[in-house]
């Protein structure tokens, strides 16, 4: 539809029906006037919405993380890990240092993976100007090694990577042998190679020249590369934690998308993932990543979306570097007691901050949940994004234009099967 006030006969649409290489679900409308004058800019965001938050009313506290997970299946460590910390919120469970650092494990090996399925399939062959990876068997071979590592790390810690089955509130049911973790470490000192490899590929990538400045969102913590813990901070000077992010941030409908949008009160949009990691958290990357970033052209803070691949790299040698680490020790679950309660938490999914927050009764029940994935967060910083980079490119074809616009879009990786989980139910 053209945008409200205007005449179908006095605008013109161009657009993308179905964006491929992205997860989901969404399509690109851009409304220009007569004279070639950008209007309008939507990510149609157009993928059934999935009711996570209604399912997830009226289920034990124990029932809640394996649900969550089911969120989605490219990205569900985070969910289950998120979902985890919440209840243990509610619950006033405090974790060992031993369970934290499997969960951090788990995590990485989840972003890992995630990484190199993004950084390989879905965003390098814009890069490259190409359709697809298809003969280029070193480049696919390389992607797989990537994905396998990170997937064997978290099948390591979670019994399996897709929808790990165990780590329960307070712990885990089962922990790596040493054997286990001497093969998984072998695996990942052979995909270290694999991600220096990478860093070299991309030191040949030529990247867009863009930049719009705005609010870079991300975990940081007291000391180490924040994942699962940490003030939730800001490149404009924000520093909160997850009890207080709904006091932040706000979230609204759209008509054009099932995917809620997000803005930081009395502010604007703004940015979440690996791009506002790095930048936040660079001082604390190891000396190699550091060096690739370095190698990469890549200077912090750094306000160019079409450096986030570049973000994913970088990402990918540091978490390696600490995956080769792995505890063997026991984090048995304690015993619990359900009660009344309330617990927000956040994480860094791959894409960026995964916020959950469970309300449970007096018998440990889901009274209240509400869930904002990144690409909830990022759906309106991208359309802002593009409402900058189209005008730039109005001399050019329109298909060249619309490459470039879906070459923004997926370098946030947008995951628009998280991104559509929630309906807001008002009980009578």
């Amino acid at each position: 539809m053209p945008p409200q006030g205007s005449r179908r006969s006095d605008l013109r649409r161009i657009g993308v029906d179905y964006i491929t290489r992205i997860e989901g679900q969404a399509a690109l409308d851009l409304w220009l006037s007569r004279d070639g004058e950008l209007r309008d800019v939507k990510l149609r965001i157009f993928e059934p919405p999935r009711f996570f938050e209604a399912i997830l009313r009226g289920r034990r506290y124990d029932e809640v993380a394996e649900i969550a997970s089911r969120i989605c299946g490219v990205c569900p460590i985070t969910h289950q890990v998120t979902a985890l910390k919440a209840v243990e919120r509610a619950l006033g469970i405090e974790v060992t240092p031993e369970v934290r650092l499997l969960r951090r494990l788990l995590a990485m090996g989840g972003i890992i993976s995630s990484h190199a399925a993004s950084i390989y399939l879905l965003t390098l062959p814009d890069y490259l100007n190409r359709p697809t990876l298809l003969g280029e068997p070193e480049l696919l071979r390389r992607a797989v090694a990537l994905i396998r590592a990170g997937d064997e790390v978290a099948s390591l810690i979670g019994g399996r990577a897709i929808h790990p089955v165990t780590a329960v509130v307070g712990g885990f049911t089962h922990t790596p042998s040493r054997a286990e973790a001497e093969q998984v470490r072998r695996r990942l000192l052979e995909a270290r190679e694999d991600a220096l490899k990478t860093v070299e590929l991309f030191e040949e990538v030529e990247v867009p020249r863009f930049e719009r400045r705005c609010e870079h969102v991300a975990l940081r913590g007291k000391e180490g590369y924040a994942i699962n813990d940490g003030l939730i901070a800001s490149t404009e000077g924000l520093r909160i934690t997850a009890e207080e992010y709904r006091e932040h941030v706000v979230e609204f409908q759209v008509p054009h998308s099932t995917a809620k949008h997000s803005e930081m009160r009395g502010r604007s949009t703004f940015l979440v993932g690996p791009l506002a990691r790095v930048n936040l958290n660079y001082d604390r990357l190891s000396a190699d990543a550091r060096e690739a970033a370095e190698e990469l052209g890549f200077r912090p803070p750094c306000f160019n979306p079409f450096a986030a691949p570049l973000a994913r790299v970088v990402e990918v040698l540091h978490l390696i570097d600490e995956c080769l680490e792995v505890p063997t020790g026991g984090c048995e679950p304690p015993p619990l007691e359900p009660g009344e309660g309330s617990g927000a938490a956040v994480t860094e999914a791959p894409r960026g901050l995964n916020y959950h927050r469970y309300e449970l009764d007096g018998e440990g029940t889901v009274s209240g949940c509400d869930i904002s994935p990144p690409t909830c967060q990022n759906a309106r910083n991208i359309e802002m994004d593009l409402w900058k980079l189209v005008p730039g490119l109005l001399d050019l074809s329109e298909g060249e234009l619309l490459r470039r616009c879906e070459m923004l879009i997926r370098a946030y990786d947008p995951c628009v099967s998280c991104s559509v989980h929630m309906v807001r139910l008002h009980w009578v």
